[in-house]
């Protein structure tokens, strides 16, 4: 496949891709409002400095079973999140298996309803460190 290099720059563009590979592409300081992106491989996408208030990410990790692509013996790679503001963010229906948080403010955050501070003064008061 040839690779064809594209510049778009100031203007308002509207794009309709399909089947293409875009790898090593590179977007700065565009805006991507209203953008959907479906069935593509994502893997080492870098996202930084963007807005991301009212995403909604859904159906994603491995192609599940019955889909083309579905790989039982697959892993999925992990994910990073590093200096976010998730603030109110929901997860639901989630594997968060594996899943650690570092240096996290989790004031108000709740899992299946409680809030995690009591989880850990449940905790804390059972003798764990």
């Amino acid at each position: 496949m040839q690779t064809k290099e594209i510049t778009i720059k100031q203007t308002a563009t509207l794009l309709t891709v399909q089947q293409a590979m875009l790898d090593g592409s590179t977007f700065n300081d565009v805006s991507f409002k209203h953008v959907k992106i479906t069935n593509a491989d994502m893997s080492d996408l870098e996202v930084e400095g963007a807005q991301l208030g009212g995403a909604f990410l859904h159906n994603i990790g491995l192609p599940p079973t019955g889909h083309p692509l579905h790989n039982p013996n697959a892993k999925q790679r992990p994910l990073r999140f590093e200096d976010c503001d998730l603030n109110g963010l929901t997860l639901t229906n989630c594997n968060l298996g594996g899943a650690a948080l570092t240096n996290c403010n989790t004031k108000g955050m709740t899992i299946n309803g409680i809030l995690v501070d009591d989880l850990m003064t449940i905790y804390h008061a059972a003798g764990n460190k």
